[in-house]
């Protein structure tokens, strides 16, 4: 089980032995992603920002602060997004660096699975697009996360579910956000490619303290226009909107992120500005 002797996460990627992550000019999309997708007859961008690695103990606010506002400015600039920040505008943000900030993830060699997440993992069905529970790691957290009776009734669900041609009974019992647990995958920047973690704590809270920090540092008119912040779990497989303080609906969300402009590698890019386009 993760004890409190916790190793730091904040390593960068090159202190990993591993590459860093592509070239990416500011206000382009990830490489192989779309900057662009229309939801509900209205065009949006979703700018992608490379960030530093973080860590436990980040504020995690703060250290994005500089960031959006590099790129709002730099966006403010550019004659693509003329007129964006004219109207209600969002930042994304990637669950992930929420989580590693409030230390809710570990490495794997922190974690001692018991024979019951051993067990139980081996259930699991494995996708190219992550992990899941299908680890001894991510299992013995879902464990700690909502308790072993629960997560034994939820394999039950799942057993039955299957059966009459129903998906997704384990993680409607299981409840506590266990859907958001995420283990290692080789294809992650360092440390998430030897991590596990769980979901974030009070996303909502979260949210808004990086949108009153934006109005703090940003431009007059884009801070006047920021509607909000979200706080997501997003991947190549779907989306889960954890916490916003927003006026739009999560399912704006989740439609805005349906092809994960984020990437699902090495992007380093946990966060997005979100703007209308003509």
């Amino acid at each position: 089980m993760p004890g409190s002797n916790q190793a730091p996460v904040n390593v960068g990627a090159t202190e990993s032995g591993r590459p860093g992550p592509p070239p990416k000019e500011p206000l382009d999309p990830n490489a192989g992603k779309s900057l662009t997708i229309e939801v509900d007859g209205a065009r949006w961008a979703r700018v992608p920002i490379q960030t530093a690695l973080f860590g436990r103990g980040d504020q995690v606010a703060d250290k994005l602060s500089d960031y959006v506002v590099k790129t709002v400015r730099l966006a403010e600039d550019d004659t693509r997004f003329e007129g964006a920040f004219g109207e209600p505008w969002y930042v994304v943000v990637s669950e992930k660096i929420v989580a590693i900030s409030q230390g809710r993830s570990y490495f794997t060699w922190e974690i001692n699975p018991t024979p019951a997440a051993r067990v139980l993992s081996k259930w699991v069905q494995r996708t190219p697009h992550g992990i899941g529970l299908g680890s001894p790691w991510t299992m013995q957290l879902a464990i700690k996360e909502a308790g072993l009776p629960r997560i034994l009734v939820a394999a039950g669900a799942s057993i039955v579910g299957k059966a009459v041609g129903r998906r997704g009974w384990f993680y409607r019992v299981a409840g506590h956000r266990v859907n958001a647990i995420d283990g290692p995958t080789p294809y992650s920047a360092f440390p998430s490619n030897v991590s596990a973690k769980l979901p974030p704590k009070a996303p909502d809270k979260m949210a808004a303290e990086i949108t009153a920090a934006l109005r703090k540092v940003l431009p007059p008119g884009p801070a006047g226009t920021l509607g909000g912040t979200v706080v997501i779990d997003s991947n190549d497989l779907g989306r889960d909107v954890l916490g916003h303080d927003t006026s739009q609906p999560i399912e704006f969300f989740a439609e805005l992120f349906r092809d994960n402009p984020f990437g699902q590698g090495r992007q380093q890019t946990p966060v997005a500005v979100c703007v209308h386009r003509p």
